[in-house]
C-alpha cells in the first residue's frame, strides 16, 4: 500500500514563507519522479515542481521559479517544498505526487497522489 501524506500548509500573509512536507510510505516501485501540484477552486490542476529520484534534477513552473525550492531527504522518505515570497495567487490545495515517469513537469504512467494540504495567502 502506497501512502503520501502532506503537511505544513496554513495561512500566512503575502511575502511570507511556508515549508510543505510529504512523507512517503509503501512500495513505489519504478517511480522516477516526485513533485508538487496545486489546484485552486474553479481552476485546473497546475504542476508546481518536480524532482527526479535518480539524479535529483529539478523543474519548476514559470509562476514559482525563483521563489519555490523542491528537495528531498531519502533517509526520511520525505519530499519538501520551500515556498518564499508567497503571493495571494499561490492560494491553493497543494498535493504531493509520485510518478512512474515524467518529462519535466509532465507525468505519465502510474501516479500516486496524497490528499493535499491547504495553503492560504492573505493580502
Amino acid at each position: 500500500q502506497v501512502q503520501l501524506v502532506e503537511s505544513g500548509g496554513g495561512s500566512v500573509q503575502a511575502g511570507g514563507s511556508l515549508r510543505l512536507s510529504c512523507a512517503a510510505s509503501g512500495n513505489i516501485g519504478g517511480g522516477s519522479c516526485m513533485g508538487w501540484f496545486r489546484q485552486a477552486p474553479g481552476k485546473e490542476r497546475e504542476a508546481v515542481a518536480t524532482i527526479y529520484t535518480d539524479n535529483g534534477n529539478t523543474y519548476y513552473g514559470d509562476s514559482v521559479k525563483g521563489r519555490f525550492t523542491i528537495s528531498r531527504d531519502n533517509a526520511k522518505n520525505t519530499l519538501y517544498l520551500q515556498m518564499n515570497g508567497l503571493k495571494p495567487e499561490d492560494t491553493a490545495m497543494y498535493t504531493c505526487a509520485a510518478g512512474e515517469g515524467c518529462a519535466g513537469l509532465v507525468y505519465y504512467g502510474r501516479v500516486y497522489w496524497g490528499k493535499g494540504t491547504l495553503v492560504t495567502i492573505s493580502s
